[in-house]
This record gives structure tokens, sequence and C-alpha cells, in this order.
């Protein structure tokens, strides 16, 4: 009895140190977790009709008009992306959404991917109908990354390493879903991550 409840502990310890360690795995050393893997939509649903192909490492989207959105939803948070456009690609990552079938700047926070949208204010960098931008970063042809923190009424993006909105506020919506939006042109994401805050 004594050897059996020997060997019970040990196996408990070996399940115990295999299943913590499959958890840090999710977990980057810097408390960033992944939202996008590159080879699945695990956690994510599509609304619309945009076509979206994951493979290599990449999600791309291309044709209008549609969203990746994410099962889950979050209150306070960083993002961090790593993403490639066209010089004319209509995309973006909204945050906090408050409908999952139908995802829009009046029903969450549109952190907008559009160099060239007709209202420059509101252009890449910029959250539309919050926060402004000028001059307006340009994203077309090249890889770019994107810092995104929302903290209760306050907001902060950091595109490529320079703040386009420093402190934008506005507090309609404390938490929600985020989707990634395929509008026209080429968008291409490898990487998303969050970490609550």
């Amino acid at each position: 009895m004594k050897r059996l409840n020997q060997y019970l502990g040990t196996v408990a310890i070996c399940l115990s140190t295999l299943f913590c360690g499959n958890w840090a795995v999710a977990q980057n050393t810097d408390g960033f977790v992944d939202l996008i893997d590159g080879v699945s939509l695990n956690g994510w649903n599509i609304i619309g009709t945009a076509s979206w192909t994951i493979g290599n490492g990449l999600i791309v989207g291309n044709k209008p008009s549609g969203f990746l959105v994410s099962s889950k939803t979050y209150k306070n948070f960083i993002i961090k992306a790593e993403f490639w456009a066209e010089s004319d690609t209509n995309s973006g990552i909204f945050i906090r959404c408050q409908d999952a079938s139908k995802v829009a700047s009046s029903n969450a926070y549109e952190i907008n991917i559009w160099d060239t949208r007709p209202e420059q204010a509101y252009a890449t960098g910029a959250i539309v109908d919050v926060a402004k931008v000028d001059p307006v970063p340009k994203a077309g042809g090249r890889w770019n990354t994107m810092e995104i923190t929302a903290n209760g009424s306050h907001f902060k993006v950091v595109m490529n390493g320079v703040v386009t909105v420093a402190d934008g506020q506005d507090s309609k919506f404390a938490d929600g879903l985020i989707a990634l939006q395929s509008a026209g042109g080429v968008v291409k994401f490898r990487k998303l991550q969050i970490k609550a805050i």
C-alpha cells in the first residue's frame, strides 16, 4: 500500500508538471498571450463575405467585406500586432466590439489601417471618431507594428514606435470582443498578442 501511494504521488507530480508546462507555452514570457497561431482560426468567428486564408504563420484578409471576431471578450489590455497592408488597403483592429454579428465603428473602437481614407484625420493610426492622427503614418507596402492600450476610458496607439494617439478618451464601451477587418485590398497579420492590465 505504501508503494502504491508513493507511485500515485509520483504520477500526480508528473501530471501536474505536464499540465502546468503546457499552460505556460500558451503564455509568452512577457505575459502576452497569442490570439492567432497562423495555422487555424481557433478562437475566432468569421462574419461577412471577406476571404480569409490561414497558413505559413499568417492570417490574410482579401476581398470586402468582413471580419474575424474573437470568441472572448476583453476589458483593459495591451495588444501587440504586426501587419502588412497594401497602400489602398481598408482594414483595422476593432476593440470592445458590442455585437459579434455586426461590427462597426459605431458599436466598437476602430483603430484604423487605411492610408487613403478620404477623411485623413481618421486614417491609419487613428481611433475612428475618437482620436485623430496628424500626420498620417503610411502602412502601405511593408510590415508594421502596432501597439494598442485600452485602460478604462483611456486609449493609446503606437505605430512603428511612433505615438499616433497619446491619450484618446471615450467611455461608451467598457469591454467587448476584438475583430480584424478586411474591407478592401490585402491585409496580413502575422502577430496578434494581448495582455490584461
